[in-house]
C-alpha cells in the first residue's frame, strides 16, 4: 500500500484504495543542460496549489469530486539517471498494476522515461503524445544517452517509428529535424493537427502516454524554467489542446520542467499548478466516463 503524503495538491487527498488517478513526483535535475532546479518542481507546486481553488470555471468541475491520491515525491538517487529511472518506473508499474492512472510530476524531463517504460510493458502499442518547445531526439547529450535531451529518443528506442507525436517544437540541432522527419510525427510551433490526431487515436482506442514540458509555454508567461525558449503557446493554448485529448484511452501523463526559484514572482509554479489541475480534472472526467460504459 502507498502511503499518503504529508502535503498534497490540493483537492488530491483520496486514499489509495478509492483512488483513479495517483500522483507521483520526481524531483530529479541531474542532467538538465542549461539551468537546474526543476527537483524542486514537485513541492512547489503542491505547496503552491492551495492559492488555487479545486473548482475550474474552465470545465465546469471540481477536484473534490474525483478520487485522487497524493503518494508524494519519490526518493531518487542524484548520482545514477538508471537508478532513478527504475525507482521511476518501480512506481508507476505499482500503480498501473493496482489499475489506477499514474501521474508525473518532474523534474526534469528525462524522468518521463521510467513512466514509459512501465506504460509500454502493459501497453505495447503505446503511443505518445508530447508537448514541449524542445525535440529532445538527440541521440546523446555530451555523450551521456540518458539526458533531458534525449527522452523522446530513448522513448523511439521502446516504441519505435510512427507512435511518437511531437507539438509546439521550436528547438532542436538539426539532426534531431531530420530524425522527427522520418520516425515521429512532428508539428512545430503549436498544435496543428492535434484534433485529426485525437480522433484517429480515439477511434482506435489507442493507449496514449501524455507528456507536458511546460516549457512549451511562452517564456513571456512562464519564465520559470531551465531551457526557456521564445515562441511558445499560451496558457489557454495549452489547456485547449489538454481538452482535445479528453477521449482518449489516456494509460499515463506526466508534468515536468517547472523550476520555481527561477521565477521569483511565484506566476510559473501558479501557472504550472493550473495546468496540472485542468490536466487532472479532463483525467478523472474521463475515467469517470469510461466507468459508465
Amino acid at each position: 500500500m502507498i502511503e499518503r503524503n504529508v502535503e498534497n495538491f490540493i483537492g488530491c487527498d483520496s486514499d489509495y484504495t478509492s483512488a483513479e488517478i495517483v500522483l507521483y513526483g520526481a524531483p530529479y535535475d541531474s542532467t538538465t543542460s542549461f539551468r537546474p532546479g526543476a527537483r524542486f518542481g514537485p513541492s512547489a507546486m503542491r505547496h503552491e496549489s492551495f492559492g488555487l481553488e479545486t473548482y475550474s470555471p474552465y470545465q465546469d468541475r471540481d477536484l473534490t469530486d474525483y478520487a485522487i491520491f497524493d503518494s508524494g515525491d519519490l526518493e531518487l538517487c542524484f548520482g545514477s539517471s538508471e537508478a532513478a529511472l527504475a525507482d521511476i518506473e518501480a512506481r508507476a508499474a505499482e500503480i498501473l498494476q493496482d489499475g489506477k492512472l499514474p501521474v508525473l510530476l518532474g523534474g526534469e524531463h528525462l524522468v518521463t522515461l521510467g513512466a514509459v517504460r512501465a506504460a509500454a510493458k502493459k501497453y505495447p502499442g503505446m503511443h505518445i503524445i508530447h508537448f514541449d518547445a524542445h525535440a529532445d531526439l538527440r541521440q546523446d547529450y555530451l555523450g551521456a544517452a540518458l539526458s533531458h535531451a534525449c527522452v523522446i529518443r530513448r522513448c523511439h528506442d521502446i516504441l519505435g517509428d510512427g507512435r511518437i507525436h511531437q507539438f509546439c517544437i521550436r528547438s532542436g540541432d538539426r539532426e534531431e529535424f531530420y530524425f522527427a522527419a522520418e520516425h515521429t510525427q512532428m508539428q512545430k510551433f503549436d498544435f496543428t493537427g492535434l484534433g485529426e490526431l485525437a480522433e484517429e487515436l480515439e477511434r482506435n482506442h489507442t493507449p496514449v502516454y501524455l507528456t507536458i514540458d511546460l516549457d512549451c509555454l511562452d517564456p513571456s508567461c512562464f519564465p520559470g524554467t531551465g531551457t526557456p525558449e521564445a515562441g511558445g503557446v499560451s496558457f489557454v493554448q495549452l489547456t485547449d489542446a489538454i481538452g482535445r485529448t479528453a477521449k482518449l484511452n489516456i494509460v499515463g501523463a506526466d508534468v515536468n520542467e517547472l523550476a520555481p526559484m527561477l521565477d521569483q514572482s511565484g506566476t510559473s509554479t501558479a501557472m504550472a499548478c493550473k495546468v496540472l489541475r485542468e490536466l487532472l480534472l479532463v483525467l478523472a472526467a474521463n475515467r469517470s466516463t469510461e466507468k459508465l460504459k
